[in-house]
């Protein structure tokens, strides 16, 4: 495209959104005796949800090359990044054994310097689940990698973290006037569904906790130095349609990404 007008035009005034993708090995089995290629995929609800908001996704492939990266940085308007494995703990200097099926390398070689040059570049960053995880480990944070030990609030009991994807699980706190208020419809109190076993624990630096679980776990945190840079530990994708604080964090995700 020769300038921002005639590309505007071309994605019918689309933002375009950066995806990045899941990493699949398929096991063999009778039917398939030889190991396939592993799949880069994507959910088609989270693909839904940036349609619906306004944006156009395309999904990123996994790469090494910090250059090939910083062109997938420069193509888009704004970054996503969803659920998936667990981050390495080795990440942040944790070396007790963790269950190596639980990770993946190739995610993690890909998201963490994808999500430190989209911050560099000032691009907005919507980040979900593992997506949160990896915002806050990529700018020197830690995570709990186990929920049912994380701290609770006195006279509570942990909510049941794991698996409620298409209804609300649980209650979030909203810090007001934080970038999360403002895109939920400025409510100090939301509802959310939920599927994680980790979840942010030391802060890394510049990253705010501005959404907590009643029982204390966290649940959102922002970058506010960043034009746009939010990570929530649910699952809008699954509840853009039923719940109008998650189609809230979509619309401000895209507005932002149409202002780049």
């Amino acid at each position: 495209m020769r300038d921002l007008e005639s590309y505007a035009r071309a994605l019918g005034g689309r933002p375009l959104i950066g995806v990045a993708p899941r990493w699949n090995q398929e096991p063999t089995n009778p039917h398939i005796p030889e190991h396939l290629a592993p799949s880069e995929s994507n959910a088609s609800y989270f693909i839904d949800a940036i349609l619906a908001a306004g944006g156009m996704p395309v999904q990123l492939p996994l790469l090494k090359d910090p250059d090939d990266i910083q062109r997938c940085v420069d193509l888009c308007d704004g970054i996503a990044l969803p659920g998936g494995h667990d981050v390495d703990p080795k990440r942040w200097g944790d070396q007790r054994p963790y269950d190596p099926h639980m990770l993946c390398q190739e995610r993690d070689d890909f998201e963490f310097p994808l999500v430190l040059k989209t911050l560099q570049a000032d691009k907005p960053l919507f980040v979900t689940c593992r997506g949160a995880q990896v915002l806050n480990v990529a700018l020197g944070g830690t995570l709990c990698m186990d929920v049912s030990k994380y701290p609770l609030h006195e006279g509570c009991m942990h909510w049941r973290h794991e698996m409620i994807l298409n209804d609300p699980a649980h209650p979030v706190h909203v810090q007001k006037d934080s970038l999360l208020w403002n895109c939920v419809g400025q409510k100090e109190l939301i509802q959310v569904n939920s599927s994680h076993h980790c979840c942010v624990d030391r802060l890394g630096k510049g990253v705010k906790l501005v959404g907590k679980a009643t029982d204390g776990v966290p649940e959102a945190i922002e970058v506010p130095s960043a034009r746009f840079c939010l990570g929530v530990q649910w699952h809008p994708e699954y509840t853009w349609q039923t719940l109008d604080s998650d189609l809230g964090l979509w619309k401000a995700f895209v507005e932002a990404a149409k202002r780049c």
